[in-house]
């Protein structure tokens, strides 16, 4: 099954494009060639551009105090387990606390290191980064994998504090949803939202065999899924001939 997800505004957007971020630069630092650390090294100046939208560390925040206040009140409940009820409740705590304690915007520490910032004014440029450039980046590129490492590790540190919490918290939405199969006759899924229900994000789970694309659309009103086919031209077109099924999840 392939997992799509949507977000339903722009702070979840963010959200979601930094966890995109961070997953895919802890792949590529533990990685042994020099262009997989060049890449890592890409992706974390992109986390730190993402990143230093003002208001983000404050939302995520906000969140994991929603999420907190939630869960005390599920307290002396006889069906709710108190013991992984305070597990859930210290994880929210610590990571409140570790982002709480981040001073200024995520990745400040890393914008006042003048070796990393020469290379992130020059990467966007093609080619920008050869070794009559920079040699000195070229330099560090000829270092033992393991010091590369070490350096990535401790670089990508001071930006722990955010992903712990932004993890934890995707996590929490997204096991707050129910899973449950809908059909798309002709191609087409439209669906109304509860009144009164503020969703955040939704998740489409579609079988690849299929052979279907979902375009997705939605506001607070309205969620729309078109089931696209690659034509042999390469453009999509809707599958209208097509009825098809897939596993949907809203998240609030």
């Amino acid at each position: 099954m392939i997992l799509y997800e949507y977000p339903f505004n722009e702070s979840m957007r963010t959200m979601l494009r930094l966890e995109h971020l961070f997953k895919r630069m802890s792949t590529l630092m533990w990685r042994e060639a020099a262009v997989d650390h060049h890449y890592a090294l890409a992706t974390l100046f992109e986390v730190m551009d993402v990143a230093s939208r003002a208001d983000l560390k404050s939302d995520v925040l906000k969140e994991l105090e929603r999420y907190k206040q939630q869960f005390e009140s599920y307290r002396g409940n006889p069906a709710i387990n108190e013991a992984m009820l305070d597990q859930v409740i210290t994880r929210i705590n610590l990571a409140h606390a570790g982002l709480n304690q981040m001073v200024g915007k995520a990745g400040q520490s890393l914008a006042a290191n003048d070796w990393l910032m020469s290379i992130r004014s020059r990467i966007s440029i093609p080619g920008g980064t050869c070794e009559f450039d920079l040699p000195s980046y070229y330099a560090w590129q000829h270092q033992p994998v393991g010091q590369r490492q070490n350096d990535l590790q401790q670089w990508v540190s001071s930006l722990a504090p955010l992903f712990q919490a932004l993890e934890l918290m995707l996590g929490l939405l997204r096991d707050a949803g129910h899973p449950h199969m809908v059909a798309a006759p002709g191609g087409l899924f439209q669906h109304s939202m509860r009144e009164g229900k503020a969703y955040q994000l939704l998740r489409l789970r579609i079988d690849p065999s299929l052979g279907l694309v979902p375009e997705i659309s939605g506001n607070r009103l309205m969620v729309t899924v078109r089931l696209m086919r690659h034509e042999a031209d390469g453009k999509l077109k809707l599958a209208a001939n097509t009825d098809a099924g897939f596993e949907l999840t809203l998240c609030g």
